[in-house]
Order: structure tokens, then sequence, then C-alpha cells
């Protein structure tokens, strides 16, 4: 998907435009299309953490002029290039393995067997050969391609009659993943052909990761989105607008995926992954803070770790964040959670949390501010297979808290600071997070390393949260509490957020 694609006719030819395809609904023959697939089209293994490489698009768009630049067009060369630094600047081994071409990539006409073919002058010695390059250096390929007669920027796409014949072409090929977007097709076609590419993919007998962009060609949510069936389909999926190079568009994803978390939460699991789309860490959109905050947030959502940035000059600042050991030991955790927010914090307060002078509420003793203030537990839905975007304040929050449940009864914690002032002092404690009270946490600061022993529930403590910045804490069980807890779904609505013992 492609939010400038909307600009290029998203919808197609003779189509409704993008911005009123919400209103179609399925009929009652795709739907049964969909469901009439094999309900284990996805038993493929892979994907069991969330996938992690990089990925061309967001940096190096459709760029295909290599007269003019050489360096950055979208060639042979640029991913040639590109797997040399992920095999050589220590990517690989953290587990950035997939290297994946995104659009432009092909010829504007298939060849005379009706085949897909890469581009000639830019891709002279063809997918295979890039494949072949890619795995002698312990790495993944993906590739691009779109469920309709044109992909977004305007190259062969892949209609109904053409699924098995391009399934077979990238397992042909030695492709590791496939990227199927939705630009040029019909909600019934997409209904049809997302099931049957996963279908034709277990065919090949190769394993190809699937990454489907359905949901996002159907408003994203429920009763337009299965999302039952979309976890039996794929492995991944773009729910939500494409993220543009800008910290405004990092907000946009979180609000949203924040929003309808009741919904997605449970979609997400070992072998299919909501994604918020790349990390743009590396480009020129995001200052320090938003990159750190960027890559905690998507790491407690949970997300895939893709990449979109030029790794032959990435800055030593940006390449630390991405590199992040115990951020990426949290995201890769098997248990394979996808967190969620648990607190906002609305209104006016100043500077190291004290309520606004003008307000006529006092400062509380936790530090949290008064009547200024609005200190909120999410108010969060059952666990049921269908939801609704919650509903939204007036009010902007300024300070917001994320949890993670991970394996073995730890936890990771961010703590996030929309402000644009000045660093504000978060007090609260693990008690008022809902933390089991009786056990006892040894704490690690996931970007300073700073540890804390023996945290216990009931102790207050404060972190320093920079302007659009975070603290993000990894949390492990010294004592472990009664019964093992984990956050896997919330009571009724009226009762806000509350964890569940298992």
């Amino acid at each position: 998907m492609r939010a400038a694609s909307c600009e290029r006719g998203r919808a197609g030819p003779g189509r409704g435009a993008a911005g009123t395809m919400g209103s179609v609904v399925l009929s009652g023959l795709a739907l049964a299309l969909a469901l009439a697939l094999p309900a284990l089209a996805l038993e493929n293994g892979l994907a069991l953490t969330p996938p992690m490489g990089w990925l061309a698009w967001e940096r190096f768009r459709c760029n295909v002029d290599c007269r003019a630049d050489p360096r950055n067009c979208i060639s042979e060369t640029l991913f040639f290039e590109m797997a040399d630094r992920l095999a050589e600047d220590g990517w690989r081994e953290l587990g950035y393995k997939y290297i994946n071409i995104d659009d432009c990539w092909s010829a504007k006409q298939r060849d005379a067997a009706g085949r897909l073919v890469p581009d000639p002058q830019r891709f002279p010695r063809g997918i295979k050969a890039l494949a072949d390059y890619v795995h002698a250096r312990g790495l993944k390929l993906g590739i691009y391609g779109d469920l309709g007669t044109l992909t977004c920027g305007g190259y062969p796409g892949t209609t109904l009659d053409y699924v098995e014949q391009d399934a077979q072409t990238f397992a042909e090929w030695g492709v590791d993943m496939l990227k199927l977007d939705g630009c040029y097709s019909s909600r019934e076609e997409q209904a049809e052909g997302y099931p049957e590419m996963a279908r034709a993919l277990n065919s090949t007998g190769r394993p190809i990761v699937y990454s489907c962009s359905w949901p996002a060609y159907q408003g994203g949510l429920p009763p337009k989105v299965n999302y039952t069936v979309l976890a039996e389909v794929c492995n991944l999926w773009r729910n939500y607008d494409d993220i543009q190079d800008s910290w405004d568009s990092v907000l946009s994803i979180l609000d949203w995926f924040s929003a309808n978390q009741d919904v997605l939460q449970p979609a997400a699991g070992p072998g299919h992954w909501n994604d918020p789309d790349m990390l743009i860490i590396g480009n020129f959109g995001l200052s320090y803070e938003q990159s750190r905050s960027q890559m905690a947030l998507w790491t407690v959502m949970a997300a895939p770790l893709l990449m979109s940035t030029d790794l032959r000059t990435i800055s030593p600042s940006a390449k630390e964040i991405l590199q992040n050991r115990l951020m990426i030991q949290i995201n890769q955790d098997p248990l394979g959670i996808q967190g969620r927010r648990i607190v906002k914090v609305r209104g006016k307060a100043d500077v190291f949390g004290r309520a606004d002078r003008s307000s006529t509420g006092g400062h509380n003793k936790d530090g949290e501010g008064g009547d200024a203030e609005k200190h909120e537990q999410e108010s969060c839905g059952s666990w049921g297979p269908a939801g609704t975007a919650a509903p939204q304040g007036k009010e902007k929050s300024h300070i917001e808290v994320f949890l993670r449940p991970l394996s073995h009864a730890a936890s990771a914690l961010v703590f996030f600071s929309r402000r644009t002032d000045m660093p504000f002092v978060y007090t609260t404690s693990l008690a008022k997070l809902h933390f089991p009270e009786d056990a006892v946490y040894e704490v690690q600061d996931v970007y300073s390393g700073k540890i804390i022993s023996g945290l216990k529930t009931g102790d207050s403590f404060s972190v320093v949260i920079n302007p659009s910045g975070v603290v993000m804490w990894y949390l492990y069980p010294m004592a472990l509490p009664a019964q093992p807890w984990h956050v896997v779904r919330q009571q009724a609505p009226s009762e806000g957020f509350h964890p569940v013992l298992l």
C-alpha cells in the first residue's frame, strides 16, 4: 500500500477513488471465497518471531533513473551493496536477515510466456543471481508484487489468472518473502486473490514468508477485515497508511494502532503479525529522540523490524539504536504477545510533573498532576474477534505508557512523552500499572543499561522522559508472584485495564 498511491488512483481504472473504498462492503460471494479456502493455508512454520531486515521503499522509492542517480536507483547494484552491509556490519548476526526489493523492479511488460521479468538494464543478471548472492551471505531475499492489473508504481501486477504462475516464478528465483500490495484491484479480487496466493506459495514447496497489504485496503478494521481469516492466510500484514519520513507519520500510525489495539493485539502472534510499516531511523525526518521512540514503540508492538535507510551511510547513533541487543531480544520474544498502551495522561502540565499554576488543581503526592491533569487507565474492551475504534477525547495525551508481556514472566515498559517543551518527570509505581502485588523485579533501562535491582510492585519511582522521547524498561522477576502473570486480555470496558492471571 502506498499513501502516495492514492494520488495515482489506488482504486484502479474504472473504480472509485481510494477515499471512497471504505464504503464498499465485501460481497457475500467474495467473503465466501475467502472463507472456503483451506483454513490452514499458512502452515509454513515461518515468521514465528517478527521478521527483521531491510526494505527499499521508504528511502529509495521508485527511483529508476540509473543514468542520473546510479548509486540510489532501484537496481541490482543497490541490493548487492545493501546485502554486503547487512552481512559485514553486524546486522545479520542480530537477526536482520531479509533484504527486500519493493516496487519498480520489473520490466514494463511480461515476457512472451507471460512471466514477470526484471528490468534488463537495472537487473541485467536477473533476480535468481541476486538471490544467490544474498543467500551466499547468509541472508534472505524478499520481492514485491501487487494483486491488481498494475503495481502501485505502474508495473505489471498479478491478476488472479497469474497468481499460480507468479508464485512459481518467485520460488524458482529463490525468493524467501513476498510482499503483495493491492493497488488496482477490487475488494472482491482481494478476497479471492490474497488467500489464493497463500495456497499457491505453499504449493511451490519453497518456504516463502507472505506479507499482505489486504487489510489496509479494507479500512483495517472489522467487519470489513476478518482478522481470524487474515491470520490463516498471511504471515504479516499492513493495516494502515504507509509511513513517510516524518514524525507526524509515526504518530499517526501509533495513534491508529493504539486506538484499535483491542482488535489488533489478539490477531498478532507467532507466524502472523500486524505491520505498522518500516523503521525510518537513519533517514531525514526524525530527531535522535524520535528515532529512539520509534524503535521502542515498534518493539513493544511486536512489529516487524524492517529498516528502510541507506546502510552505506547510516550514522553511528542511528546504527546504535537499530542494533540495540536488548531491544531486539524484546522484539523477538518467542511468546509473541503484542504490547498495548495501558496509560495516557491528558491535560496541561508544566515540566517536572507540576500542575499548571493557572489551574485550581493541586499537585498530588505521586507527582502525577492535580485537576489540570487526567491520569487515565486505558478503557479496554474484551478480547472478542471483532471491535471498533476506541473513542478519542478532544484533549491530546502528553504522557503514555505501553506494556508488553514477555516470556518467563518478564515485561517491557515504554514511557513515552508527546510533549514538545522540556524533559518531564513521570512518577508512578508498578502497582498503579497493575503488576502483581507480590512480585519483585530487576529492571534494566534498555537504552542506558542502568539496572535497578529489587524494585517491588508498591515502590514509587520516577522516570525523566525527554520531549518526543521514551524511557524503556526490561523487567525480570527476582521473586515470582504467587501465580504466573501475563496480560492477555482485559475486563469489561467499564472496569478499565486489568491484567488477568493465567
